[in-house]
């Protein structure tokens, strides 16, 4: 991989190749496969992570709102397009660019159909999304006699699929609450088939569900994260390739004694002589201030740098006191051993965080 020379994302079109392989190796032939690209594709770049998994064979992307379906469109891509938190406004655009919305309140399937009404469609394709225990948005069971009603005696639209989200997947100590959202999807199954004049298709599972509840896998699976390489879980990780690799620079070492201090309101003071280096990366472009006074580290040279003071708005210090090291050598901020994973533990967030705070005026270099 290139040398940095200056603060770049470089996002593995290689690797997320191989993470859409190893999850679609967990399921059925015949399960269709969502890749998830909202939040510029969890940090990276969204048309060209959209663009691969277009040439890989994904039958539908998502993302969360109109805006960002839209930059794909304009970039080409024809794949189908589930805007997951559509908003009122954004219906004409949605349908002006033949993206499929997920409808998941009385409200918002009412004006969805006054939408499409306006718009002279037919059969225009829409999702449900129903809520079973994540309370975030989405129908209840309580609601099906009500979709059914509105939906049944009109021609505007067509129920492609139904769908919810599981909350705590990953983590099998919650194995009964999963189970029990499970259920709930079960009955709702049951009851929308029983009484609407379709046959739509089924998703519930995430990455962590692929993984841990692959027999729930219905018709179509969604997986965000786990396409830039992290699974939730140890185990998968290992099975996993990183996409985003960030790398900066040093722009300038020093030489500290003890008792002087690093970065504003004096967030580091030395007990000893200490060499500190300079990068140009900050809160600005995703390195937020929990970051710093040594919670999180950097790589040098292969050894570990850890973060000094506070996080600026540009820059960030690093301690490299014993590291063989100079001014215009590359950083390792996260990616290969040190993953994104594991520079966000380090600060007691999680990969997801960081992947998605990186700025857009961090430089993205696509490798292929």
């Amino acid at each position: 991989m290139p040398k940095a020379t200056e603060t770049v994302l470089e996002i593995d079109l290689r690797a997320l190749e191989h993470n859409y392989r190893y999850l679609k190796g967990r399921l059925r032939p015949e399960t269709r496969f969502l890749g998830v690209v909202k939040a510029f594709a969890y940090g990276s770049d969204s048309v060209a992570i959209a663009k691969k998994l277009e040439a890989l064979g994904a039958d539908y992307l998502a993302v969360a709102y109109a805006k960002e379906g839209m930059v794909l469109r304009d970039a080409g891509i024809r794949t189908r397009i589930l805007v997951l938190h559509p908003l009122p406004i954004s219906f004409d655009a949605i349908i002006e660019h033949g993206m499929e919305p997920s409808l998941y309140s009385r409200k918002i399937l009412r004006e969805f159909l006054e939408a499409a009404k306006r718009k002279s469609q037919t059969d225009y394709p829409i999702h449900l999304k129903f809520n079973t225990g994540l309370n975030r948005i989405g129908f209840t069971g309580h609601d099906v006699d009500f979709i059914v009603q509105h939906l049944n005696a009109r021609e505007e639209v067509g129920v492609v699929s139904y769908f919810s989200h599981l909350a705590a997947s990953e983590d099998l100590n919650q194995r009964d609450f999963t189970q029990k959202q499970i259920a709930i999807f079960e009955g709702i199954s049951l009851e929308i088939n029983k009484k609407l004049d379709a046959r739509p298709f089924r998703h519930l599972l995430n990455t962590s569900g692929i993984i841990n509840y692959h027999e729930y896998q219905y018709d179509m699976v969604r997986s965000g994260i786990g396409l830039y390489g992290f699974g939730n879980s140890p185990k998968i990780d290992v099975q996993l390739r990183p996409v985003a690799t960030l790398k900066t620079v040093i722009s300038q070492i020093h030489r500290i004694e003890s008792g002087e201090s690093v970065s504003y309101n004096r967030g580091y003071i030395a007990t000893s002589p200490r060499l500190i280096a300079t990068l140009p990366i900050g809160h600005a472009d995703g390195i937020g201030r929990q970051y710093g006074k040594g919670k999180a580290h950097v790589t040098i040279q292969g050894k570990k740098a850890p973060i000094v003071g506070n996080v600026c708005m540009d820059m960030i210090m690093v301690d490299v006191t014993g590291i063989d090291c100079r001014e215009g050598d590359q950083v390792i901020v996260f990616g290969g051993h040190h993953t994104a994973q594991s520079f966000a533990k380090d600060a007691a967030t999680i990969s997801y965080e960081i992947l998605t705070a990186i700025s857009q005026r961090v430089k993205r270099v696509v490798l292929t």
